[in-house]
């Protein structure tokens, strides 16, 4: 069932993209970039719409000096993409190929992940192509499944071969469904480095988070959620900060988000998923994102770590 809130955000996010498209980018040499690397492990090719050039100078505006690619899986109209309407053809991401290409044309620049529908017959096939020309991650993976389904299993037991991580959006009712059971695959797949990201994953940081259709919370945090447990329990948990939902969990508690960081800080990395094409300003969430980060660290050896560090050894970049 196609979740309210999540057609909402994507509402937005279009109505933003359209009005950026035509909107000149002034790199002012750069302007983003800094002397300070920034490694950006979510983004996206053709996010509704914005051109790869956009794409490239609003990573630059950013000040982002390294950046993940996520492509999206094979067109495919099951269940698992909601009849088509996930799977990134709603936010008409683009897959593999697109991003392997943009990669290897800007190779300084960019890396590419490998991705696909998971209950599709060759789904394995497919990512370990991408696997085999270098992908450092698989995702994201954000499909209508049970976190806990022997397709899904199928990809950890590939990831666990290539010594990649795995990236997934959790979000209650759309996205790898049975969040309450995903500490069961962490378990089993120990040598896996799980990536979490989305709506539930981060309104889970809060202990008192019970009614999960709930997915942009804004009240106090109690530390124990799910999510906190799963960071500080599990070695191979790992949390990206990317989209609305990351920087909704920095700006909602300060005050937690303070200690949160000190208490993870090997362990978040710093993402945008931003479809946005300045690389500044109120449209601009990865940039905020990155703002936020840099006031709310309570030092700047965290900051450096969730900015850059902790994805550089990660992803042995």
């Amino acid at each position: 069932m196609k979740n309210p809130a999540s057609v909402s955000r994507r509402g937005f996010l279009a109505r933003s993209g359209i009005l950026l498209a035509g909107t000149a980018v002034s790199l002012n040499g750069l302007a983003g970039v800094q002397s300070e690397p920034i490694i950006d492990i979510h983004q996206h090719t053709d996010y509704m719409g914005r051109t790869h050039d956009q794409l490239i100078a609003h990573q630059r505006a950013m000040g982002v000096t390294t950046t993940i690619l996520l492509p999206a899986g094979t067109p495919a109209f099951g269940m698992s993409t909601h009849k088509g309407e996930s799977n990134g053809l709603q936010a008409k991401c683009s897959g593999n190929e697109t991003c392997y290409n943009l990669a290897r044309q800007h190779p300084t620049e960019f890396r590419f992940g490998a991705n696909e529908v998971p209950d599709l017959p060759d789904a394995t096939l497919e990512i370990e192509k991408y696997l085999k020309r270098g992908a450092p991650i698989i995702g994201e993976s954000k499909f209508g499944v049970k976190c806990d389904s022997p397709e899904m299993q199928r990809i950890y037991e590939l990831a666990q071969s290539y010594r990649v991580p795995v990236l997934m959006h959790w979000q209650y009712g759309m996205y790898n469904h049975d969040f309450a059971r995903f500490h069961t695959m962490v378990e089993k797949y120990p040598k896996v480095n799980f990536i979490g990201h989305a709506q539930t994953w981060w309104a889970n940081i809060d202990k008192g988070h019970q009614d999960q259709t709930v997915l942009y919370p804004k009240t106090s945090v109690t530390p124990g959620g799910l999510t906190d447990r799963l960071l500080s329990d599990y070695p191979n948990v790992y949390a990206d900060m990317s989209a609305g939902s990351g920087l909704n969990a920095l700006l909602r508690d300060e005050e937690h988000t303070r200690g949160f960081l000190d208490r993870h800080q090997n362990k978040i990395l710093y993402g945008s998923d931003c479809l946005d094409t300045a690389g500044h300003g109120p449209t601009c969430q990865g940039s905020q994102t990155i703002a936020a980060i840099r006031r709310l660290s309570p030092s700047k050896t965290i900051e450096r770590k969730i900015l850059y560090e902790n994805s550089k050894k990660l992803f042995r970049l």
